[in-house]
Parts: structure tokens; C-alpha cells; sequence
């Protein structure tokens, strides 16, 4: 029995090579003129387009929290084929997104993150080579496409509503998590909206409230007979004086202040802020503690906080290298089809471990020779990066001269080291003893500091046989220096 046998026999309508499950064969599945409806909760229940997320961007603690979150993947390093050999194509390649403004493009690509999609369209242009290459890449609008019921890119027109499929290798298409249902793509400020929506009316009540309570309140106080005309006239005058703090009143009225106290009361709209700035954290940066210390954070609680963080730049990365490796394909399949298409890889640039390289100053001052492959492993070099110098000569680190091998005696050595005999240790401790003793026992009789000071003098200190000692020493020191060939 064949394999297409089986393959039928599997279902005798279907074949297991069929897609059956299809969205035009769904029960619940509608559509118009073959256009994929955008599932976003938020969109459908206010009615109106992506562009009403863009509108979230002018609130600051929104704006800072997906600047934060662009600038973990922005600030990360970029290479082609990195740690491999790079061919002449892979360095064009390389030299052409740096002509493109690689740290716009990868800008631009992050935007996906927040509108869940972000076409870019490229403009080829034909070099003097005889290469296709792309001469910029520019970001479109989210809101000029849209997609069919088989998840493809359209493009909407004045002469054609419902779209057209855009060219292929036209358009690059970032999408933030997408899925069969939701091509779209994941909008982390469709779950922010509410949450800034509620903020903003939190400040214009806290503005309201401010504006109430803030200033002391004026009463004014008439004759029980008066008229309500004159009542009019007199809250006009307060009015006034709350804008001039000048009134004039008969003198029959009176005007009290009263200053208000509701301090406790704003608290509510501070708290109902804070609560939405910490939704907006969470929801763009997956934490807070790294925009929001507050008064209760930790030192682990911030370190769990920046691991989350770093787990969402490092999907970020993915995306941008997946929509830039991308346009590598592209454009080896134009130019260079039969040749093995590098890598766009990017990767956070490796700091030195300052303790583990003073530790190995001092042992290679000691004499201890490392090798490359140390280095390599070490601190990551690659073997072509550094080269290992010779040993450092004894005479540049002499303190060190108990670590090295033995050399022969220079001419005049022996002779220098009989003299150095009559310099014994014996004689110079005793010699210091004679010079100390008695000054001390002179201190320990004075009564005050001024009193030892005035003691210290050429005449009580004994330090001429010593002093002489020390002249012969710094003679021989020098004898010694002249031998080993130092000025």
C-alpha cells in the first residue's frame, strides 16, 4: 500500500496533506471583502483605530516606560557572522546597515512591541556593481494596513478600500507575538489604555479638588433684612477678592476666612495615580522597580525586577534580529543566491571583571606567563585580537627579583657584597636602640606635648653613629645600581 493510500484512507474526504480547519469554513468566523477584522478588545468597544494609542504617548510615565524598554535592546552591540570569518558580501552587508542608520531601523522595528505590527517599506536601488540594495527602509503606518483571511500584509488605497496585497520582498513586517487569530500582532499599550484613561481623570479631579480646597474660603456675612440683589452684589465682591484679595462692603457686612483642611482627602488621588502608574510598569517593562523605587523596594526585590526586565529585551532582540535577518535573505536572494547568508546577531558588550584582571597584573609582575589560550577564555578575546610579549626584563621589575631564575654575578658583584658585610643587622638595631632608649625614657618624664617637642632636639638625640651607618648603606646602593647598569 502506497503513502497516498494511506493518506486517503485517513479520511475518505479529506487528506492529512489538506488544511482543513480554514476561517471560510469556520461557523463563527465573519469577514469583509476578505479582510481580517482586528481583534483588539479595546479597539472594537471604543470603535475607532490604532491611532488612538498613539494618543497615549503624550502621558510622560507612558512615554518613559517605553523609551526604558527601547533603550535595553538600543544600547546592546550588533555584528554580522559574529566570532566568524566574514566574506566580502557579509562586509558589504555590514557596511549597508550602517549607511541605513541601523540604531533607526532597529527603532522602528521595537515600535511593533506597542502596535503590535509595524510594516517597512523598503526602496531598492540597482548600485554601480550590478547589486540590488535597499537605499532606506522607512516606517509606515499601522493604520494604512490591514490583513486577508491568510494572515498577508494589505495595503489600503484611496482607489481601494479593502486593500492590496503589498509585493513580495517589498515590505518588511515586524509583528509582536503574532498568531493565527491575531496577526495583528500583542499592543502593550492596549493594556495600558484604561489604566491611563482612569490617570487622566484622577488629575482632573486632584486639579479640581486642588483648585477647591487649595485656597481659603471666603464667607460674607449681611443684615438678615438684606435684599437679594444686595446678597448678589456682596458674593460678586468676594468673588472679586478672591482673584484681587481687594473688596469693599458697607459697613454693616462682614467677611470671615476660613482655611481649609482636606490634606487627607487628596492622598485618594495620589494613591489612584500611583496605582495607574504602576499598571503602565507593569504592563510595558513587566516590573516597576526599576521606574518606581518607592519606600519599600529591596536590593533582591530590584535584582528580580531587572531579571524580568532583561527577559523582555532579550525577546525584543529577537525580534529585531528576526525582522533584520530578514532583509539579509532578501537581499542574498536577489544578489548572492547561491552563497551561505550571514547572521545579524546582537549581544550586550561584556565588561572586564577588574578583580580577576589586577589579579593577574600582579602575578605576571611576579613572572607568570599566561598563555593565549587563557586570555581567550578569560575574557573573551579571539586569537586574533592580541599578541603576547616576551618576558619582562629584570631590570624593569627588580623589586620582583626573588621571583626569577638566577643570573650570573655582574662584574664587581662579589666585591660590593664583602663590603656589605660590615653593615650588619646586629649592629644597626643596636646602634637605633642606643639612639631610641634614651629618648624615651626623656618623653615619658614630660608632663605635656610641648614639653616633649622641646625635647627632641640634635642634643638629645644620640643619631650621629647611626646616620653615619646610613650614608655607607645609600653609598653601597648606589655602587650596587652603577653594577646592574642603572643611572
Amino acid at each position: 500500500m502506497t503513502d497516498e493510500l494511506l493518506i486517503k484512507k485517513a479520511n475518505s474526504k479529506y487528506s492529512l496533506t489538506e488544511e482543513i480547519a480554514t476561517r471560510k469554513r469556520a461557523l463563527n468566523f465573519y469577514s469583509l471583502a476578505n479582510i481580517l477584522p482586528d481583534p483588539d478588545i479595546v479597539l472594537r468597544k471604543q470603535g475607532k483605530d490604532i491611532r488612538i494609542y498613539k494618543e497615549l504617548l503624550c502621558d510622560p510615565h507612558v512615554f518613559a516606560c517605553t523609551q526604558s524598554r527601547k533603550s535595553g535592546v538600543l544600547s546592546l552591540n550588533w555584528e554580522i557572522n559574529r566570532g566568524l570569518d566574514k566574506d566580502k558580501n557579509a562586509k558589504a552587508v555590514e557596511e549597508l546597515l550602517k549607511k541605513l542608520d541601523i540604531q533607526k531601523l532597529i527603532s522602528d522595528i521595537l515600535d511593533a512591541t506597542q502596535f503590535g505590527f509595524q510594516p517597512l517599506e523598503i526602496i531598492w536601488k540597482k548600485t554601480k556593481s550590478g547589486h540590488v540594495l535597499p537605499e532606506k527602509i522607512v516606517a509606515k503606518p499601522q493604520e494604512w494596513f490591514c490583513f486577508d483571511d491568510d494572515n498577508n500584509l494589505k495595503f489600503r488605497t484611496k482607489s481601494d478600500y479593502y486593500g492590496e496585497i503589498v509585493p513580495d520582498k517589498k515590505f518588511l513586517l515586524a509583528q509582536n507575538n503574532p498568531s493565527y487569530n491575531n496577526p495583528y500582532g500583542e499592543r502593550t499599550l492596549s493594556r495600558v489604555f484604561w489604566a491611563v484613561t482612569f490617570k487622566k481623570g484622577g488629575l482632573k479631579f486632584w486639579v479640581v479638588f486642588t483648585e477647591k480646597y487649595g485656597m481659603p474660603h471666603l464667607i460674607g456675612k449681611h443684615p438678615r433684612g438684606a435684599s437679594k440683589e444686595e446678597t448678589n452684589t456682596l458674593a460678586d465682591m468676594l468673588e472679586d477678592m478672591v482673584q484681587d484679595a481687594i473688596a469693599v462692603i458697607p459697613d454693616d457686612s462682614s467677611v470671615e476666612i476660613q482655611e481649609a483642611n482636606k490634606s487627607s482627602s487628596a492622598e485618594i488621588y495620589e494613591k489612584l495615580i500611583d496605582k495607574m502608574n504602576a499598571e503602565i510598569s507593569k504592563a510595558i517593562l513587566g516590573q516597576t522597580l526599576t521606574t518606581e523605587v518607592g519606600s519599600t523596594g529591596s536590593y533582591a526585590a530590584s535584582n528580580t525586577h531587572m531579571a524580568v526586565r532583561q527577559d523582555i529585551i532579550d525577546s525584543d532582540k529577537k525580534l529585531v534580529e528576526s525582522t533584520i535577518n530578514q532583509l539579509i535573505q532578501w537581499i542574498y536572494d536577489i544578489n548572492f543566491s547561491n552563497e551561505d547568508v550571514p547572521i545579524f546577531e546582537m549581544y550586550a558588550p561584556e565588561e572586564v571583571d577588574l578583580t580577576l584582571a589586577q589579579r593577574d597584573k600582579i602575578l605576571s609582575e611576579t613572572g607568570v606567563k599566561f598563555t593565549k589560550e587563557y586570555f581567550i577564555k578569560a575574557y573573551g578575546f579571539e586569537e586574533d585580537d592580541f599578541e603576547i610579549k616576551e618576558d619582562i626584563s629584570p631590570i624593569q621589575n627588580p623589586q620582583f627579583k626573588e621571583f626569577r631564575e638566577s643570573q650570573p654575578s655582574a662584574p664587581g658583584q662579589d666585591q660590593i657584597e664583602n663590603l656589605l658585610e660590615f653593615i650588619s643587622t646586629k649592629k644597626l638595631n643596636n646602634q637605633a636602640q642606643q639612639m631610641i632608649s634614651p629618648l624615651i625614657s626623656l618623653i615619658e618624664e614630660c608632663e605635656s606635648f610641648e614639653e616633649a617637642c622641646e625635647l627632641l632636639t640634635d642634643k638629645n638625640l644620640h643619631s650621629k653613629q647611626f646616620e653615619q651607618s646610613l650614608q655607607k648603606a645609600l653609598f653601597l646602593c648606589e655602587l650596587q645600581g652603577r653594577s646592574d647598569g642603572l643611572e
